[in-house]
């Protein structure tokens, strides 16, 4: 089992780089999940996903235990994940990430599928992300529609 972080050359993101914890076995390359503690395939999603993850950590200090991870929920009787939610210290939804490989381009069917999450899970906010383009939103729940914002929201308080 290898374990150096110079396996592969992995894509930039428009978020701060960091340094993972990458081994490589089983002819695939693992990342280490720090809110999860365990190692994960590194597909192109989850790179975008561990890189939010760090930046809303050490750049927004978001607390590591208001975060969850593919989380569950049902729609139209289909089993579905979300990427990321990360919950306010009411335990309600605050903000939802919804990840995409770095290829595929944010577009309305992208925020659709976001939506069709949000509907579930109520967030105050959403990103939609694919690591160098972001779309920041918030949810005003008294007009039942998204705005979309400039920055990333803060850690809730």
């Amino acid at each position: 089992m290898e374990s150096n972080n110079d396996i592969v050359q992995l894509p930039s993101m428009n978020l701060p780089s960091f340094k993972p914890d990458l081994i490589k076995k089983e002819g695939k390359i693992w990342i280490k999940d720090s809110i999860r503690k365990k190692n994960l395939v590194l597909t192109p999603e989850e790179w975008v996903r561990q890189h939010w993850i760090n930046f809303l950590i050490t750049e927004l200090n978001y607390p590591k235990g208001l975060f969850a991870l593919e989380k569950g929920l049902k729609y139209n009787q289909l089993q579905k994940r979300t990427d990321l939610v990360i919950w306010d210290r009411e335990g309600k939804p605050y903000l939802l990430i919804e990840c995409k490989a770095p290829e595929i381009k944010i577009t309305q069917k992208t925020m659709e599928q976001a939506a069709i999450y949000h509907r579930e899970i109520k967030s105050e906010f959403l990103i939609l992300s694919n690591g160098n383009q972001h779309v920041f939103l918030q949810y005003l729940s008294k007009e039942k529609q998204f705005i979309q914002i400039q920055v990333c929201p803060n850690a809730p308080i």
